[in-house]
């Protein structure tokens, strides 16, 4: 059965890779991850945003990618060092800090991948995601932290549970066994997609055995981050159910082409 995260919506699916920072055309002072990028993200029509969660120093789960704010801002502190409202003070004039419970709350329509990454956000974010699983799909580069964090949803009381997508050992697995014709079905049990590259440096991680593979249990295959129209068209033909862009108005007038 479809999880209800992944019914009803457009395919292939577009998600915005961190929101839409920069539009089309524009010369945006607007960061990824922030209030200002998922609004631009909806308004170009996206029904998906791939997030990203870090926790602040007083406990907060924030939609942040990386452990520190150098790339961003210079500053080589660790998010988890620094409190929300020093944070807030940071993104003001960049689209605005958003909370996990304020984004959900402020795009109630949108649908959420988030990407939980770091090991401190996986038990805070259970009650963050429970009101809301059918619009939420988590997700992990450590598989260990994704079912945590899933445990942690459980635990706060959720209806259902949220649709997820394999961690690197997933992937690693898919990859490995779909190329020996082997079936998958234990390592994908319980996935709803699978978010990969098209090649991790010289082996080629997209390949049909592991699309055939993935489709035969159900599984999606996100390909992860396409920005180029010509790529995406190729991608589409392939096969492939989603596509992860940094420019989702691009993507979408793409596709729909």
């Amino acid at each position: 059965m479809t999880h209800p995260y992944l019914d009803g919506a457009r395919l292939p699916r577009v998600l915005a890779h961190r929101g839409l920072a920069t539009p089309e055309g524009e010369d945006s002072s607007v960061w990824e991850n922030s209030a200002g990028a998922f609004a631009q993200a909806v308004t170009a029509g996206a029904e998906y945003i791939e997030s990203d969660c870090q926790v602040t120093a007083n406990g907060d789960v924030v939609l942040f990618h990386d452990d520190t704010l150098e790339r961003l801002t210079g500053d080589p502190r660790a998010v988890s060092t620094v409190r929300t409202a020093e944070l807030r003070d940071i993104f003001a004039e960049h689209g605005g800090l958003m909370t996990v419970a304020e984004a959900l709350a402020a795009f109630p329509d949108t649908r959420f991948n988030i990407d939980v990454k770091t090991d401190a956000a996986a038990d805070p974010i259970g009650p963050l995601i429970a009101p809301h699983t059918r619009r939420v799909l988590i997700t992990s580069f450590s598989d260990a932290r994704r079912r945590r964090a899933l445990d942690s949803i459980r635990r706060a009381g959720a209806a259902d549970r949220p649709a997820t997508s394999g961690g690197s050992r997933t992937i690693v697995a898919l990859r490995a066994l779909s190329a020996l014709h082997l079936s998958p079905g234990g390592v994908l049990r319980g996935i709803d997609a699978v978010p990969i590259p098209v090649a991790q440096g010289s082996i080629r991680v997209l390949t049909p055995a592991l699309l055939r593979a993935a489709h035969r249990h159900g599984v999606e295959v996100h390909v992860w981050t396409v920005n180029e129209p010509e790529q995406m068209r190729e991608l589409v033909a392939l096969g492939i159910d989603g596509i992860i862009s940094d420019h989702v108005d691009i993507a979408l007038r793409t596709l729909k082409s």
